[in-house]
């Protein structure tokens, strides 16, 4: 069985990354005994520029999106969407729009713990926005994500605290747009296949399916 590694480019107050990581899992279990998957969670900041105290949600969206309408016309297709895939958004939940930069640095800490982890701490961080309406800019929000992921809630906390991975993951998010990714989710398959949007489950496994057979045909002609 061939296996794949997906870095997955996303940001977490995404509505489209959290639909594509639903879809990616049913695309995956389709696949399942067929194509062994890999994911690494990269980092990508739709709203740098957001303060670190954050924003009022619903006035940031509107202004973004040219208006309340248009706001909520893009919520309720997200919204059917997400039943499709088990995902129960509450757009009305979410009060305060983060900086997703601190978010981000604790799903690279919980890479160095393993990739189950690290997807457990990105699954709870889009659950936590999405659904249940927590500010994931907030910093003991994200300590009750890390602790509940496993991770050691004191060791995060004074990461936190500190200017550590900054640097590290503002230069991959600018790494990802010097590749040419505008737009997430963004998936790039063994460092060479790309895939942009949320695509639908049958369209990911069809593609894992074509990626892998050509990977074992090289395999192949190479022996």
């Amino acid at each position: 069985m061939e296996r794949l590694t997906i870095d997955l480019i996303s940001d977490v107050v995404c509505p489209w990354c959290y639909l594509g990581k639903a879809r990616l899992e049913l695309a995956m279990a389709e696949v399942q005994g067929e194509v062994g998957i890999d994911i690494n969670w990269r980092p990508y900041q739709l709203n740098p520029d957001i303060p670190s105290e954050g924003v009022d949600h619903h006035k940031y969206l509107a202004e973004k999106l040219g208006g309340e309408e248009a706001v909520k016309q893009a919520h309720e297709r997200l919204a059917a969407f997400g039943k499709e895939v088990g995902i129960n958004f509450d757009f009305a939940a979410i009060k305060i729009g983060p900086n997703t930069l601190d978010a981000h640095r604790l799903i690279h800490w919980a890479m160095m713990e393993g990739r189950e982890i690290q997807d457990t701490v990105a699954t709870a961080l889009f659950k936590a926005n999405f659904e249940e309406g927590r500010n994931i800019g907030d910093h003991a929000v994200l300590l009750d994500i890390a602790e509940q992921a496993g991770l050691d809630r004191k060791v995060i906390e004074n990461l936190l605290g500190s200017q550590a991975d900054k640097d590290t993951v503002r230069a991959e998010i600018a790494a990802a747009k010097d590749m040419g990714v505008s737009g997430v989710p963004f998936f790039i398959i063994d460092q060479q296949y790309a895939v942009s949007g949320a695509q639908t489950p049958d369209v990911l496994a069809n593609a894992f399916r074509d990626i892998a057979a050509a990977k074992a045909e090289a395999r192949k002609a190479m022996n």
